[in-house]
């Protein structure tokens, strides 16, 4: 690939762009919301536009706190599973050694008791030090099989639980009493690497926390949390966005991202040189505001702003490199899309695809469909997908990403239909549809979905894609947190029930 030389930016004027038909779901889901107003002077900032900004900066990192602590009846004990033969000391170093590594893995930082608890009078006093101490979650590891009263005066506290109980410490009565209550998750399991994924669920929600979410939308300034989640969520006026993009100055660092981008692609098809140099001026636009308006995340009404002219690029390219450096930008100003994104971010390090679904009635599969794909499926420390380098399709204008998803890959979608609730389906990727021959959107992957007999019945629009079957994951945090579940139904309704 050639790299392209240092330009001078001349702007350049852009075509019409047809709006894709989306049934908004912003404001059905702010209907119980307050907003509060916010000053502009909030997010000034007196910093030269061609300082560089650090993507990952933009990530949430909370410290998060998990204690950890044994529970089993005196030793020696006789009888009573795990039984008299089981090495307690042994299994216990073995384990807390997967636990600290796993939490570094995680960055969690885990406090692990030296002393067991080995009498239920104890237990009390423990959790009251927790809860003073404001621990993030408690990690117990059970070494007895009569020690599941114990957990009672945790769950009384309302403390996080995560309850690793290793084969032979339970029988189905014990788990079945408290495992689907809020804030408990439950690991009757050998599989140490479930405890790493229940140490991302409680960073998960503290990372939702954490953020700031910003919706580049409409003329009005205003600001509020959602439930559950305790995302803040703060919407600017889109002319905010398109007035600092035509104020953004073209940088080496924008010569050195379009330089890269194209060296990266196996092919380049519509983009030039100045649509490559645009997008990485909306690139660094993008940075920039998240920085100025202290958030996390980001999406816009990027179609209004083509539609409208004010922009002669959409933001296509950027987005797919914020979902790649673990910060979510979304698009089309979709608040639950951009949730959904963060979802897959912050749950399980991968970048997640926002896309818009097309039944594929021959085959019977589901196409996800976008301009707007990250490329490090499998995760934000893996290698990148084959992609191809396009324009974004409606308007014809600036660089998309064609990311090719390699067939066979097991997948997942969600979609927040609200802060409570959450669409959750599984399938296979089994090809890629290229544009031409079809219309649509560049990046657009066909799935065979799972347990769904008809790909007409899928339920949402914006579902985010990801990497690798995590249905059983998805509904851990979602019953964790008290997030209701819906799964497309497997099979059509009936005739005598439309």
């Amino acid at each position: 690939m050639a790299d392209f030389p240092h330009l001078p930016y001349h702007g350049c004027n852009c075509c019409s762009v047809s709006r894709r038909c989306f049934v908004a779901s912003s404001i059905a889901a702010f209907a119980t919301t307050s907003f509060l107003s916010v000053n502009a002077e909030e997010a000034s900032s007196d910093a030269p536009l061609d300082e560089p900004i650090e993507l990952g900066s933009l990530r949430p990192a909370p410290k998060v706190r998990i204690r950890e602590v044994i529970f089993r009846r005196e030793t020696p004990y006789w009888l009573g599973w795990p039984g008299t033969s089981y090495d307690l000391d042994g299994h216990r170093k073995e384990y807390e050694a997967a636990f600290k590594s796993m939490a570094d893995s995680a960055s969690i930082t885990l406090e692990m008791d030296a002393t067991p608890i080995e009498k239920q009078e104890n237990v009390d006093a423990w959790v009251k030090k927790a809860k003073a101490d404001k621990v993030d979650a408690v990690l117990i590891h059970l070494q007895h099989i009569h020690c599941w009263r114990w957990l009672d005066p945790i769950i009384d506290a309302g403390i996080p639980l995560i309850v690793w109980a290793p084969i032979g410490t339970a029988f189905t009565g014990h788990v079945r009493r408290i495992a689907r209550l809020p804030k408990v998750h439950v690991i009757s399991s050998l599989e140490t690497s479930a405890v790493e994924q229940a140490f991302r669920m409680i960073r998960a929600k503290r990372q939702f926390e954490e953020t700031r979410l910003l919706v580049v939308k409409g003329k009005e300034r205003k600001e509020a949390v959602l439930e559950r989640l305790g995302t803040k969520v703060r919407y600017i006026p889109r002319d905010n966005l398109h007035e600092l993009f035509h104020r953004m100055p073209l940088t080496d660092e924008a010569h050195e991202i379009a330089k890269t981008a194209v060296a990266n692609a196996e092919k380049v098809v519509e983009p030039n040189e100045q649509d490559m140099l645009n997008a990485a001026r909306a690139f660094l636009t993008a940075k920039r505001i998240c920085r100025d308006e202290k958030s996390n995340a980001v999406t816009s009404d990027c179609l209004g702003m083509v539609s409208s002219r004010d922009v002669p690029t959409p933001p296509c390219m950027a987005v797919s490199m914020f979902q790649d450096g673990g910060v979510t930008y979304g698009c089309e100003a979709d608040v639950f899309g951009a949730m959904s994104l963060m979802f897959t971010s912050y749950l399980f390090d991968k970048p997640g695809f926002m896309n818009d679904p097309v039944p594929e009635t021959v085959e019977n599969l589901l196409l996800a469909a976008h301009c707007v794909c990250g490329t490090k499926i499998d995760g934000f420390d893996k290698p990148a997908e084959r992609h191809r380098l396009r324009s974004h399709s409606e308007s014809d204008l600036g660089v998309a990403l064609q990311v090719l998803w390699k067939e066979d890959r097991p997948v997942t979608l969600v979609r927040f239909n609200n802060p409570n609730e959450l669409i959750l389906d599984t399938g296979v990727v089994v090809g890629n549809q290229d544009t031409p021959p079809a219309g649509g959107c560049r990046t657009d992957v066909k799935i065979k979905m799972d347990r769904i007999e008809d790909c007409r019945d899928v339920l949402g629009f914006h579902q985010v894609v990801f990497a690798g079957n995590h249905r059983r994951d998805v509904e851990n945090f979602c019953q964790m947190w008290g997030i209701k579940v819906i799964n497309s139904p497997e099979k059509p309704p009936r005739e005598d029930a439309v």
